[in-house]
């Protein structure tokens, strides 16, 4: 199998699925309800933070984190009362509970109050090819006021072995130009050539049909293993793919058989 075949096989995807038709089913569409820069950021942060298991599930909770919010998810943050932190409480989702909810609560105010906000706490090193050591100084900042310990599982660091797929959608979702009205590009610190494909089930079922990787486990060492062949394909927005390899895993549930839809 030639690999400019498959690049082009990947790029003919990647156009396809990177389509405003597919909002509605995916957790992106809930900061796409918002126009502020801050609104955006931080409601995309708490959906994709949640977004494991059914998709239909992970909407649910999405709309109803904005509705315990207001649908005013920066004015709730930072102006949020103790009142207003005991109507979280109620909140679940899988093992995320209204406990973590009020911590990212007051998690995220920190950082908008100490820290400049979502945007440079992410990109505080900015001579980086990858994002792996800023989302773990992301997270080291994120944890800096008391909190149960178990919280932490919330927030993956790919520095201790982990692919963190949720957060780096979500850094998709702020980075990526909006050309396509999918992406937001509301974040200028970091560069669409820094991020790294979110990487689960699908995509790596795919990427593992078309050969882009050989490792079996998905973590951190078969995501650098994805990301260089991805920077072959195109240096300056290598996860334009996420679209071609999501879309190939859960709507065409692509395997080695259908290789001969390369040719």
């Amino acid at each position: 199998m030639l690999i400019n075949e498959i690049k082009s096989f990947l790029d003919q995807k990647a156009s396809a699925y990177e389509n405003i038709n597919f909002l509605d089913k995916d957790p992106i569409s809930i900061p796409h309800r918002f126009n502020k820069k801050e609104d955006i950021e931080i409601s995309g942060f708490l959906v994709a933070t949640i977004s494991w298991g059914n998709r239909i599930s992970i909407l649910n909770s999405g709309h109803r984190m904005m509705q315990l919010m207001g649908n005013d998810p920066y004015n709730f943050i930072i102006s949020h009362s103790n009142k207003d932190l005991e109507q979280l409480s109620s909140f679940v989702h899988r093992t995320f509970k209204g406990s973590d909810f009020i911590y990212f609560v007051r998690a995220l105010k920190h950082l908008y109050l100490n820290h400049g906000g979502l945007e440079f706490t992410f990109s505080q090193k900015l001579d980086l090819e990858r994002m792996d050591k800023n989302i773990n100084n992301f997270k080291k900042l994120f944890f800096e006021l008391p909190h149960e310990k178990r919280i932490e599982k919330h927030v993956s660091d790919p520095l201790k072995g982990s692919a963190a797929k949720r957060l780096n959608m979500y850094l998709r979702w702020m980075v990526r130009p909006a050309k396509n009205n999918v992406d937001f590009g509301i974040w200028n610190r970091i560069k669409p050539s820094q991020l790294s494909c979110p990487l689960d089930i699908h995509s790596g079922n795919a990427a593992r049909s078309l050969g882009l990787i050989k490792r079996k486990q998905n973590d951190q060492k078969a995501l650098v293993e994805l990301d260089e062949r991805l920077r072959e394909f195109d240096p300056n927005d290598p996860v334009k793919y996420d679209f071609a390899l999501f879309g190939l895993g859960v709507n065409e549930k692509f395997n080695n058989n259908d290789l001969n839809k390369i040719v």
